[in-house]
């Protein structure tokens, strides 16, 4: 495990995305249910910034939006849930530890492959 301080909590606004940058760009989100959620910065359909979009709760579990054409991703499993997109986003373990987030780039949660455009 190789966890890295990527925030604060109190950097964090819940429900708005940031983008951070380690060995590939994240996109992480403090959830309205006090955790926090590290996906990849990239949208699967096209090369564009997650934390440009938009963050949303649909059936009790947080999404995120692309801002550049409505594709939406579960940010809990990194599944696309609204076309254009058909294919997932890497999700990634994070934790909040000491007022301070946390993500690891070797948790990958689920299968899916980092952006071919990436």
């Amino acid at each position: 495990m190789s966890w890295t301080k990527v925030a604060t909590l109190d950097e964090l606004e819940v429900g708005k995305p940031r983008r951070v940058e380690l060995a590939e760009p994240l996109c992480v989100v403090r959830t309205a249910d006090a955790e926090v959620r590290a996906v990849h910065d990239v949208c699967s359909h096209q090369e564009w910034s997650l934390a440009e979009g938009y963050v949303e709760d649909v059936d009790g579990r947080p999404h995120i939006e692309c801002g550049l054409h409505g594709s939406s991703f579960d940010l809990e499993t990194g599944a696309p849930d609204v076309l254009p997109a058909t294919k997932p986003i890497p999700a990634y373990a994070a934790k909040i530890e000491d007022g301070a987030v946390w993500v690891d780039l070797e948790q990958q949660t689920n299968d899916a492959p980092v952006p071919k455009h990436y």
